[in-house]
């Protein structure tokens, strides 16, 4: 079977690999959708924590289920799933608290072990979410939507409740869009005029704030002085996230979706004065991809236009350092296989 490999930074290989076989409790799913995201270009780059080379990339699948080993789980062969790309063990200390999501032994799909940038690949079953009444496209991006839906748990929003999403890229825009559907008052940050516009029209978003304009000023306007109350940061870029403190209200919550391969400081006598909390959101569970599938077959959020770009398999390492430049324009990438 056909396979790209991301032999090193900077590297990828059409290789053939034997299609692999499914041991007891496991499906094997042909690829049929893999979506691009930002731990795939950071992989890509040599930027991505817990990664190691080579390695098959894609975590973001969708598929056609081929052959089942063992207890079917409700499923059959000729089935379209999802795949939940977090192989947890089941048995450590969050895992037995129900937070699978950040098991102590996690391996990820694409990071921690070998991707979906292939025909087919072998995944437990129990890893499987049947949505024959969805396209493939929207199928993929429920994994990158689900991201979203934890970390707007995670935050508890109330009603009403204003609340800053910095970073206007996939994962940005599904929290955005979650936080909206959950009755909150959503404000964008972004650098960039054009993301913004896009949050604009995409997720309905009136309030927006250039990052490089001013950033607490128009805050405390749009805010009446307060700040938001609760401040997502999906940049993964280690300035906006330092500086994420200085937009959070007195008693508010700062969640860090994106992930940065570095140290952050904060200044302690402010971090106390305020009473923030401050949280990490990763990853996401089972019950988060069964909500965002609820929202997608309710057309909820727009996916058709999320997606942004799209290519063959074939053609997949000629585009890729293209979709990199943000002169593209990419929001998201998809995959044909």
């Amino acid at each position: 079977m056909r396979t790209i490999l991301c032999r090193q930074i900077d590297e990828f290989e059409m290789i053939e690999t034997e299609r692999p076989v499914p041991q007891t409790g496991e499906a094997l799913v042909r690829i049929k959708r893999i979506g691009i995201c930002g731990t795939d270009l950071h992989a890509f780059k040599g930027n991505q924590p817990y990664f190691t080379y080579p390695r098959v990339l894609g975590h973001e699948l969708s598929g056609i289920v081929e052959q089942i080993n063992g207890d079917r789980l409700g499923l059959a062969v000729g089935d379209q799933v999802a795949i939940i790309p977090y192989l947890e063990c089941g048995i450590c200390v969050a895992c037995r608290r129900g937070k699978s999501n950040c098991c102590t032994d996690m391996r990820v799909l694409g990071v921690h072990t070998d991707g979906g940038m292939r025909e087919y690949i072998t995944v437990p079953t129990d890893h499987l979410v049947k949505v024959n009444d969805i396209s493939l496209d929207h199928a993929a991006v429920i994994e990158p939507l689900s991201i979203g839906a934890h970390a707007v748990r995670r935050a508890g929003l109330s009603q009403g409740e204003t609340v800053l999403v910095i970073g206007a890229g996939p994962i940005g825009l599904g929290v955005m869009a979650l936080a909206k559907n959950s009755g909150a008052r959503v404000i964008v940050m972004d650098v960039s005029e054009e993301r913004l516009q896009f949050c604009r029209e995409w997720a309905g978003i009136h309030d927006t704030v250039n990052a490089l304009q001013s950033p607490v000023d128009r805050l405390r306007e749009l805010t009446g002085g307060d700040l938001p109350t609760v401040v997502f940061d999906a940049t993964g870029n280690v300035k906006s996230m330092t500086g994420a403190f200085d937009y959070v209200a007195h008693g508010g919550k700062l969640i860090y979706v994106g992930l940065v391969k570095s140290d952050i400081t904060f200044n302690d006598p402010d971090f106390h004065k305020k009473e923030l909390t401050l949280m990490g959101s990763r990853n996401a569970t089972k019950e988060d991809f069964h909500a965002v599938l609820d929202v997608v077959r309710k057309k909820l959020v727009p996916l058709d236009d999320y997606i942004t770009h799209r290519v063959s398999f074939n053609g997949m390492i000629d585009e890729f350092e293209r979709w990199m430049n943000p002169a593209a324009g990419v929001i998201k990438a998809m995959v044909e296989v």
